[in-house]
């Protein structure tokens, strides 16, 4: 799975597939036409209510999609020294750091194996900490093979 680009519309039709839903009860389900069914396939984004929408009928969390882009492709946090000194505290809900999935694991345990990355760069891009890694370059390595 390529984290990089999501095509939301396609991964829904994919889904839709596997899962051998019906069209009548998709359209029944979103209160939609046929038509924008089809039309919601070839989007590449959607509204957030429709993708939970859509979340809940085929029972996959579409949203963990972007929240693996997030953890492969964000930026590097900068240092929380500064949210310190203001004495800033979010009122937003606060989430686990990183989720990491077999499919991310397989993906960065790949890239040290075919040499595109070192492990030290590994650390620095995805902010991976070191006994992370190793605990998974240790428990995953003879699986990857």
């Amino acid at each position: 799975m390529n984290f990089k680009e999501i095509h939301i519309g396609t991964l829904i039709n994919q889904a839709v597939i596997e899962n051998k839903i019906e069209l009548s009860r998709i359209c029944k389900f979103m209160k939609c036409t046929e038509q924008e069914v089809n039309e919601m396939y070839s989007m590449s984004s959607l509204e957030i209510e429709v993708v939970l929408k859509w979340s809940k009928l085929l029972e996959y969390d579409f949203f963990r999609l972007y929240s693996q882009h997030l953890i492969l492709y964000a930026p590097i946090k900068k240092d929380d020294s500064e949210k310190v000194i203001n004495n800033y505290k979010s009122s937003l809900p606060q989430f686990r750091k990183n989720i990491y999935t077999k499919e991310m694991i397989d993906y960065i345990l790949n890239k040290i194996d075919t040499g595109a990355m070192k492990k030290s760069e590994i650390k620095e891009r995805y902010n991976i900490p070191t006994t992370t890694l190793y605990k998974w370059i240790s428990k995953y390595k003879n699986s990857t093979k």
